[in-house]
């Protein structure tokens, strides 16, 4: 049996008891609160079940619940209240919304419905017009009390429902709209009842819209549903996506009047349906679809947009019998910016390239990010090379400029292989791969160039991925030998240092020298590994001969520009050199002049720091490369080291002499070290003696030699040439 409720109406100071039920905790403690706030009486129920037992024993004014419960949902909670409590009023708090849910909800007697996560003031105004018309209907006889509830039910399901609700009569004109349309579409119910629903209709919707309702098989039980766009009034809102149920009305069930009110016409309504707005829907799937094709960072079309897009050109050029171009680009020094500046200012540049090389493409062009610092170029349509070389310029030209990323200015450059349709290949696959391989053949010559396809390049691509996988192998098993060859003193002709050579031991095809197979280390990133095996046998070796009575004796070592523009190359370097209890002061690192003016601040950096650890800084391959005087005297380098190519050329008269003189003159008056390579005459060696040469090293003396035939040679008191 029900509890008795009380008659003492709420106007008379008497605080509405209210029951709230939720599953979350939370969200329970946080809704009774904000009541008990206001005044009210609150009692929690956690759960359908708790809910039913409180019914049972105490008696409640209004119920606010949610209707996703486990076990006694919301829906069974109503169903207890009704038949237990009758005068219980219940508002639904729920994050359901959808139409059957409402409707379903209001027909079980719930007197208002508010949306998940609620608005704290519109739930309270709510909870005080639903106790404010409880009052007054209990002062009100039972049967006027069951219609107004009626049609506040019918009223909150058309007029309150997340969706547009309409009826359209047998021409498609409207006999109803309730508001929604004016919150969603900004349109009046009453300015559009009359009017045909193609009026607000997309114009690129509206032949489907309009015959959407003349399919001959659509009945109540097989309703036309379709996804249209509806334009908002004026031109202040973007026009929305709406997904719209619609339902033939049969005559024989629906009871209508020759009565209307307002703009409401039931007895012509034909149709009734439902639109609902699915914008955010369309938009995520947009997003997705654009997630799909595009890089999210550069914005631009990723490899599976670009294959699509490729294939398409590939088809349409050999029906037109027209030529087209790919290119693949791979940003040179790219990795060193990323490493030292981190992924952060890494993105940064990657999309100032991506802005920089999209104003060289022509229409139609199509540009996109393969993966990392790598990028391929379409060009459809065009008539010969130049047209592909001409754009492969551009873009080289476009990125010498420095990009400058918060207080760094950086530089880097762009290495280019094209293929062109049909030459090249006629496939997708074939025109992207040899475009690759082409690329490689630019980094293989020294990076920031272009070189087209050619099919000798396909037999050396064959040799360097056999010799990349022998080379793999050759680190595992302990193939590479170091050789050192002497630098000897040009007075005394006494060994003073010893540049450590590597040498490549292959099983099949015997002793291989570095230009065998040191691109390609770099090329593939093994140059690291392969340098420090060898700084670790060569610090083993001269460490051994520097604590047996040669203490001066000193060991250069080559260093690779990978090597030394990574961001831990001193940190790496030195504790290599300590792990072999190898003296800082009789280590000569050697590196290019390119390798500092790549990035003259950053290595310029490291140098000072090498230096003041004892280590010597010496410039390999001198007057080859840039011999910038600005930089040779900011920097803390200790020797010159004259390209063999120059000593060649001593003869008299010759231009090589003028440069030897040159730099020999440059070493003494900056007070810096020369050693002269390549050296293999007689002629040579006085020469060089005669400018006041320091040291030299070359075949003169005897080419790089074991550590076994080395250490016979340091017992002699001085070198002879070919001796050892």
């Amino acid at each position: 049996m029900a509890p008795e409720l009380t008659d003492q109406p709420f106007s008379n100071g008497f605080a509405a008891k209210i029951l709230v039920v939720d599953d979350e905790p939370r969200l329970l403690r946080s809704l009774s609160s904000l009541l008990q706030e206001r005044g009210y009486e609150v009692s929690e129920a956690l759960g359908g079940r708790q809910a039913c037992e409180l019914v049972n024993s105490q008696a409640f004014d209004l119920a606010l619940l949610d209707l996703r419960m486990p076990e006694v949902d919301g829906f069974d909670v109503m169903s207890h209240i009704a038949d237990t409590q009758p005068d219980c009023g219940c508002i639904v708090v729920s994050g359901e919304s959808s139409f059957t849910a409402v409707s379903r909800a209001l027909r079980r007697g719930a007197l208002d419905y508010i949306r998940k996560p609620f608005d704290p003031e519109e739930l309270l105004a709510t909870v005080e017009s639903v106790t404010g018309k409880q009052s007054l209907i209990k002062a009100h006889e039972q049967v006027q009390f069951r219609l107004e509830k009626s049609e506040a039910l019918h009223r909150y399901i058309v007029n309150s429902s997340p969706d547009i609700v309409f009826m359209l009569d047998e021409k498609g004109r409207f006999c109803f709209v309730n508001s929604k349309i004016e919150s969603l579409l900004g349109y009046h119910p009453a300015e559009l009842c009359g009017r045909h629903f193609r009026h607000i209709i997309d114009d690129r919707d509206l032949a489907r819209g309009t015959y959407a309702l003349q399919g001959p098989n659509i009945t109540s039980d097989n309703p036309r549903t379709l996804e249209v766009r509806l334009k908002t009034r004026g031109s202040r809102r973007a026009t929305r996506h709406f997904e719209i149920t619609a339902f033939p009305i049969d005559p024989q069930t629906w009871q209508h009047t020759e009565n209307t009110t307002g703009n409401f016409n039931g007895k012509t309504a034909h149709y009734y349906g439902t639109a609902r707005d699915v914008t955010e829907r369309k938009e995520a799937e947009a997003f997705i679809n654009f997630q799909a094709y595009h890089d999210l960072l550069t914005r631009l079309p990723n490899r599976a947009l670009f294959k699509d897009r490729l294939e398409l050109a590939i088809t349409h050029a050999r029906r037109n019998g027209q030529k087209l171009a790919v290119m693949f680009l791979d940003l040179d020094r790219f990795k060193v910016v990323n490493d030292t500046l981190g992924h952060a200012m890494g993105d940064r540049l990657l999309q100032a390239v991506t802005h920089r090389l999209e104003k060289c493409l022509r229409k139609g062009d199509t540009l996109s990010r393969f993966g990392g610092d790598e990028f391929t170029l379409l060009l459809p349509s065009i008539h010969s090379h130049e047209d592909a070389r001409g754009i492969a310029k551009k873009l080289i030209d476009a990125l010498k400029a420095p990009f400058q990323l918060g207080d760094h200015e950086v530089f880097v450059g762009v290495s280019i292989g094209i293929s062109l349709f049909p030459d090249a290949g006629d496939s997708m696959d074939q025109l992207i791969q040899n475009a690759d391989i082409a690329m490689y053949h630019v980094k293989a010559k020294g990076k920031d160039g272009y070189r087209f396809f050619s099919d000798s390049m396909s037999i050396d691509t064959a040799n360097r991925l056999n010799l990349e996988r022998d080379l793999r192998m050759a680190l595992e098993r302990d193939e590479l030998r170091v050789y050192y060859q002497p630098q000897v003193c040009s007075k005394s002709n006494r060994i003073v240092g010893l540049e450590a050579l590597v040498r490549w031991q292959h099983p099949e095809r015997g002793l291989l020298y570095p230009r065998d197979f040191l691109p390609l280390a770099e090329e593939t990133r093994l140059i690291g590994l392969l340098s420090e095996r060898v700084l670790d046998k060569a610090c083993q070796d001269v460490g051994r001969w520097i604590r047996a009575g040669h203490p001066d004796l000193r060991l250069a070592v080559n260093l690779s520009p990978i090597q030394v523009e990574h961001p831990k190359f001193v940190e790496t370097l030195m504790q290599r050199v300590a792990a072999h209890n190898f003296p800082a002061g009789n280590l000569e690192i050697e590196i290019t002049e390119n390798v500092i003016m790549n990035d003259l601040e950053q290595i310029s950096q490291k140098l000072r720091e090498l230096a003041g650890l004892g280590v010597r800084i010496a410039i390999d391959d001198f007057g080859t490369g840039y011999s910038s005087l600005n930089y040779i005297h900011r920097l803390p380098i200790h020797t010159l080291k004259v390209d063999q190519s120059f000593v060649k050329a001593i003869r008299s008269g010759d231009d090589g002499a003028c440069i030897v003189n040159a730099i020999v003159a440059m070493a003494h008056g900056l007070k810096l070290e020369i050693v002269a390579e390549g050296v293999e005459t007689d002629e040579q060696l006085e020469y060089l003696r005669g400018l006041g040469c320091h040291q030299v090293q070359g075949f003169f003396y005897g080419p790089a030699r074991p550590a076994l035939e080395i250490c016979k040679a340091l017992g002699q008191s001085t070198a002879r040439a070919v001796a050892f």
